[in-house]
């Protein structure tokens, strides 16, 4: 059976790529890294003694060259670095180099409040940043990279769609009338069980195995944070760690200490289809999903070093726990019946958290009113607390006070208000209204933006913190101190994570101007109150003046208004001929 259903999929897979191969083209790639694969995984079940016997002198000998070979490796991640902002700064501008200053900024404030900020282990924080870099740079800036993770985006947005079949069929017609409930929710359920599914034929351990190896044998990781760390890209921070359960009793306190990190500093793969559904780049998100895995383990190496001897190695025989289902259907169901804790739990939080925060909205207000600043609300005091975070991650100075805004909901309540408020704020960009509304900036560019969504990608807040203590507990009893003790500070760590993920993203965001120029000078125009020193507005100006010289129009046209002209003389102040 297996010899006929393998022979029926290459006589398809043959026939497609005959009469169109463009059109099969996906397919044929899916075919041949499956190939790879299999030959690859059957080469070292079979043979794993002797391709180990046949490298192990290249191993001997770096183990033996590494007490310097290390040192040179740093050494020239730092040079190459440094060389690329040069030459990308000389290229690009230099918003860059604020990403890069913060990114240094999060390392050095993480070993300040080190656990044992004497016994950190470089390997795996220089090799998990290294590891965000590479991934950041063939994803953001290579075009086969950011070509792939797109059109990865749109396959995965089209098959969040299939879920509306089913939530038009149980809630009617007029389901996206009640958005959330009826429209996002039902994206929790099928992506649940379709993750069971996957779960049942072995593909998920399979793939979680392959990608925890990689940073394994790369960063120097245990096997045990390694494979949960690459379970936490799929799914959530209580279901990885069941992933190596029958171990978690034996794990040391910095290993458990990476479990819970790796749990804050990412997302689920459930909770990510809701996102996408709000108008959240899919490509982006799941670029911060995969690089942020790297980013929680060198995060977490940082503030709590190792200071024990591991007990689970490779030499121990690590297994990865299967599925409990007896077939594909109840796989299915289960992934389903499952995903009901899950929907509620957002449903009940979210009303909850909304209902609380206009509660602490009115409080803060009759407050302020006393004060004579009756717009003081919880969004402003969060974003004055995390404005000059956000801005060290890259965010344009003027839209800083916005994302410290949507860090503070994320912080304080969940990621769910943050990137439902964010998605508000993409939504108002492209209408292209008015910029400021009463002086308060209604959207922000699309870097910023772009910085605000890796920032925002993870599960670091109060309200997981106790999720993750009580789901680990119910895992590992014995663990049950160690798991309180060390929970608030893999929170932190988390945050950390995903902010140093946010830098190195504000590092390989192309700067350029995304918010047409003659958008921006209407909206410039249309009130008295537009900060006029705004670097978008400057260049702007000085590109229509540009090609003004060079035309022999000298009345403007086209898309800028005579208004837009008036708004640039006075912020520049210099070209009369044009002006008068």
């Amino acid at each position: 059976m297996y010899l006929f259903s393998v022979t029926a999929y290459l006589a398809v897979v043959i026939a497609a790529c005959s009469l169109n191969f463009q059109r099969a083209l996906p397919l044929f790639v899916i075919t041949i890294l499956a190939i790879f694969f299999i030959c690859w995984d059957f080469l070292i079940a079979k043979y794993e003694d002797r391709i180990a016997a046949f490298f192990s002198p290249g191993d001997r000998y770096l183990k033996k060259q590494w007490f310097w070979l290390k040192w040179v490796l740093c050494a020239a991640l730092i040079i190459t670095i440094i060389f690329w902002l040069i030459f990308d700064t000389t290229k690009r501008g230099s918003r860059q180099l604020i990403s890069f200053g913060g990114l240094v900024m999060y390392v050095l404030l993480m070993l300040i409040f080190s656990k044992y900020p004497t016994r950190v282990a470089w390997r795996p924080v220089f090799s998990g940043i290294g590891m965000q870099f590479i991934l950041g740079v063939l994803i953001l800036r290579t075009k086969v990279g950011f070509d792939v993770f797109t059109w990865l985006g749109i396959q995965i947005q089209t098959f969040l769609e299939y879920s509306d079949a089913g939530a038009k069929f149980v809630f009617g017609d007029k389901y996206t009338d009640h958005f959330f409930a009826f429209k996002v929710l039902p994206i929790v359920v099928f992506f649940s069980t379709v993750m069971s599914m996957l779960y049942h034929v072995g593909f998920m351990q399979w793939l979680i195995g392959k990608i925890g190896w990689i940073m394994h044998v790369f960063m120097g990781t245990t096997p045990v944070e390694s494979l949960v760390a690459a379970g936490n890209i799929f799914v959530g921070q209580t279901e990885s760690p069941l992933l190596v359960r029958p171990y978690l009793p034996y794990i040391t306190k910095s290993e458990l200490h990476a479990v819970m990190t790796a749990g804050f500093s990412t997302i689920a793969g459930s909770v990510l289809g809701a996102y996408i559904s709000f108008g959240v780049s899919s490509s982006h998100l799941l670029t911060a999903s995969v690089m942020s895995a790297p980013a929680s383990l060198a995060a977490s190496k940082l503030f709590w070093p190792e200071t024990e001897k591991p007990l689970v190695t490779l030499r121990s025989g690590l297994q990865m726990a299967k599925s409990e289902s007896k077939n594909l259907l109840e796989a299915a169901s289960q992934g389903a019946s499952t995903s009901i804790g899950l929907v509620a739990n957002i449903a009940v939080n979210v009303i909850s958290f909304l209902a609380l925060l206009s509660f602490l909205d009115s409080g803060l207000s009759w407050v302020g009113n006393l004060f004579d600043y009756p717009q003081l609300n919880f969004e402003n005091i969060c974003a004055y607390i995390f404005m000059p975070l956000s801005f060290m991650m890259g965010v344009d100075w003027e839209d800083s006070f916005i994302v410290g805004g949507l860090l503070g909901y994320k912080t304080f309540f969940n990621e769910f208000l943050a990137y439902k408020r964010l998605s508000k704020l993409i939504q108002n960009r492209e209408k292209g209204g008015s910029m400021y509304i009463n002086g308060v900036k209604q959207y922000m560019t699309v870097r910023s933006e772009v910085i605000a969504t890796y920032a925002l990608c993870g599960f670091a807040n109060f309200g997981s913190l106790g999720l993750v203590i009580g789901g680990l507990t119910s895992i590992a009893p014995s663990k049950k101190k160690e798991i309180a003790d060390g929970a608030f500070r893999a929170m932190i760590a988390g945050t950390a994570a995903c902010f140093m993920t946010a830098c190195v993203a504000g590092m390989l965001t192309d700067p350029g101007l995304e918010v047409p120029c003659h958008i921006l000078l209407g909206n410039a125009s249309n009130f008295t109150n537009f900060p006029s020193s705004s670097t978008e507005l400057v260049k702007c100006c000085q590109h229509l003046f540009a090609s003004a010289n060079h035309s022999e129009e000298i009345f403007p046209g086209g898309n800028y208004s005579l208004n837009s002209w008036k708004v640039c003389c006075q912020i520049l102040g210099q070209p009369a001929f044009h002006c008068t």
